[in-house]
């Protein structure tokens, strides 16, 4: 299992980008925020909420210093015919990861062996490779991009903000524990 300031498996695989299939590795993100986002696969009904969603929220994410790259089992000639035919998945202008053998899946523990899919999980990986969040839902469970935002927003803080941390429910501006200061006498 990959675990909280690990630092998270290289891969390099085909992607869908851009309208053209290409060949990307995660090293290549090295200095910028990772949300890598495994889906179970396309054509199916919870993950276009999802992805859709998630491309709403792009720029935003982006201007976060983050990049996403989704994952699905799919071939890179899968996403692009879905990118095609889906008004929603069109909308998507980040990388969409093929991952056919099942490697990265592998790698980061989303594989369910019995069906040949993804589990739907995210990993919030840090500019020098290391994960600093992750999430895994049942296939039936939609997550919530808000949070994961929130999270980003939260882990960016964190590592911008020495000895700092961010109590639940966190949000920008709001106020953040200096530990052993901030509890002395209170606990």
């Amino acid at each position: 299992m990959v675990n909280i300031n690990d630092v998270a498996p290289d891969f390099t695989e085909d992607a869908y980008v851009d309208g053209q299939i290409r060949k990307i590795s995660l090293r290549d993100y090295r200095g910028k925020w990772v949300v890598l986002f495994f889906y179970p696969a396309d054509f199916t009904f919870v993950c276009p909420t999802e992805l859709g969603e998630l491309a709403d929220n792009y720029e935003r994410i982006k201007s976060l210093g983050a990049e996403v790259i989704s994952v699905s089992v799919d071939t890179a000639f899968v996403h692009a015919a879905w990118h095609e035919q889906s008004p929603t998945i069109r909308k998507i202008r980040f990388p969409m990861l093929a991952d056919p053998a099942r490697r990265v899946c592998s790698a980061y523990y989303t594989l369910i062996k019995e069906e040949g899919l993804s589990l739907r999980a995210t990993y919030l990986i840090d500019p020098d490779g290391k994960i600093k969040a992750l999430e895994f839902h049942d296939n039936s469970i939609g997550r919530s991009i808000d949070e994961l935002v929130r999270k980003l927003e939260a882990a960016k803080f964190v590592r911008e903000h020495n000895g700092e941390v961010c109590p639940m429910n966190w949000k920008p501006g709001a106020k953040t524990i200096r530990p052993g200061i901030d509890l002395v006498g209170k606990i």
